[in-house]
């Protein structure tokens, strides 16, 4: 059997197929959302009339492999990653993920695994390695094998602003309210905005937990539960969708742009783990008649063993699977930025750094002047990490490193419970991050753990498309440029 033909006849999957058909007759669902995540993170994908739901639940639907590049050109105009003389891809839906769309509840939304065409002469119908949803799937589902029945859980604190915009859609370079860190009076302003976020996100299976006004004009975090990695990351890009959906409404931008405005923060989406064993699902009733979706959209993995526990008397310091874990993530951070900090724009942040920007490749307990923190018992914090960054590649290159530390018993090294500005003036040696696009590719580039994350055309299609972006701006005069130098006489 080809890659293909086992997802789709998976243990389990003829009846969710058959769940899905009744909600859809149930709901009232006449047209669906098949969709899959680009390279950088977009959703694309196809849309198709709910009555030929069991037909493309069997056997999928067609689109162009350049499609998991967003169907862009480079810089010499060349479409990236594949060229219109490439075979078309099959999308096959997991209708496991199967909602509802709360804004127009005649649409209902799946995500779906990308495959090779079944007519490639080279490996038909097998795993296409540009689907970094798919990549993540396969990654996890080794790394459980490999050790001993480990999966990753993650919790995402997603950052992003909510701009002004002028009557004919242009923005006008403004926040939507001021840049005043937990001050209710700000939250309230935005009240309208995040409330419908939070009704949208609740019908969509996101648990949301807290939200507060962050340090940037206009700038909202709001959070939902952690869960496993793969689930986590489809919320995270339903919530995307969700906000995108909240500023068309009310006429307003949602910026998940990194840094917007220099001198205040910029919009992270830090990255908190842990690494468990057992649990089960469990649906989170956030609807009491009709769930509007199949129940493993509403489901969260609850209980189990968290490894990542303090083994010792000393409870800032996380057990002996969380140190090595901590030991890979250290060694390979300078490759695992070009994942988290993806775009040029990303490292306005990193630069910043009078706004506890993550620079420096350390760790330590509630330390936020480090790359990585322990932001509490039993789980450990990624810090750079921005909005824009794509969560399925993310989530990948950090089961390769958390391999690559228990593998090998990899020593993090001493916690950093100085502020490491002070640490560096006392005489500590430590390391920054790449500081551009360009020299994080590079460290990328070198690391062939990380690139394991993104196997085969998928590190051809990421290196091709994030290489141009850094050589469209090397070659793109700024306003900046014209500033400095429009009047100058050598």
């Amino acid at each position: 059997m080809t890659d293909l033909e086992k997802h789709v006849s998976r243990p389990g999957r003829d009846k969710i197929v058959k769940d899905v058909r009744k909600k859809i007759d149930e709901l009232g669902i006449t047209y669906v959302y098949f969709q899959f995540i680009s390279v950088t993170g977009r959703v694309v994908g196809k849309g198709i009339p709910a009555d030929h739901w069991e037909r493309i639940a069997e056997k999928g639907f067609q689109l162009v492999y350049g499609s998991t590049a967003n169907l862009f050109v480079d810089r010499h105009k060349n479409y990236i990653g594949y060229g219109p003389e490439a075979k078309e891809l099959v999308g096959i839906p997991d209708p496991e993920t199967f909602v509802q769309v709360p804004w127009d509840k005649r649409v209902g939304r799946v995500y779906c695994t990308c495959f090779r065409n079944r007519e490639e002469r080279d490996n038909p119908g097998g795993h296409l390695t540009s689907d970094c949803r798919g990549n993540l799937r396969i990654h996890h589902e080794e790394f459980t094998k490999k050790h001993k029945g480990l999966k990753l859980r993650i919790g995402t604190e997603p950052e992003m602003m909510w701009l002004t915009r002028n009557q004919d859609g242009t923005p006008t370079g403004k926040g939507f309210s001021k840049p005043y860190c937990y001050h209710i009076d700000q939250f309230e302003s935005l009240r309208p905005v995040f409330m419908k976020v939070i009704e949208y996100s609740n019908a969509m299976g996101l648990d949301m937990i807290q939200g507060d006004h962050e340090d940037a004009p206009g700038q909202l975090e709001l959070n939902w539960m952690f869960d496993d990695v793969l689930r986590n990351a489809d919320r995270l890009s339903t919530y995307r969708q969700i906000c995108a959906q909240v500023a068309r409404e009310h006429g307003i931008i949602a910026c998940f742009m990194t840094k917007p405005f220099m001198g205040v923060s910029a919009s992270g989406c830090h990255t908190n783990m842990s690494l468990w064993t057992g649990g089960n699902d469990k649906v989170n009733k956030l609807h009491h008649k009709t769930l509007p979706g199949v129940e493993e959209v509403f489901s969260y993995v609850q209980g189990g063993k968290n490894t990542f526990m303090p083994d010792t008397k000393d409870v800032q310091l996380p057990g002996k699977i969380g140190l090595k874990c901590i030991g890979g993530v250290m060694k390979h951070l300078g490759a695992l930025t070009a994942i988290g900090s993806s775009t040029v724009n990303s490292y306005r942040r990193l630069w910043d750094q009078g706004f506890w920007a993550p620079v420096y490749a350390d760790w330590g307990y509630q330390n936020r002047t480090c790359g990585l923190r322990v932001s509490a018992p039993g789980r450990f914090e990624y810090r750079s990490v921005d909005s824009m960054h794509n969560p399925y590649l993310m989530g990948s290159a950090l089961l390769k490193s958390f391999d690559d530390g228990l593998t090998n018993n990899i020593d993090p090294g001493k916690p950093e419970s100085r502020n490491i500005y002070e640490a560096q003036k006392a005489g500590k040696d430590v390391k920054k991050l790449p500081l551009s696009l360009g020299e994080a590719l590079d460290r990328l580039k070198e690391d062939k753990v990380i690139q394991s994350a993104m196997p085969d055309e998928m590190y051809k299609v990421f290196h091709w498309y994030k290489n141009d972006e850094w050589e469209k701006f090397l070659g793109a005069t700024t306003q900046w440029d014209l500033d400095t130098y429009l009047d100058c006489l050598p």
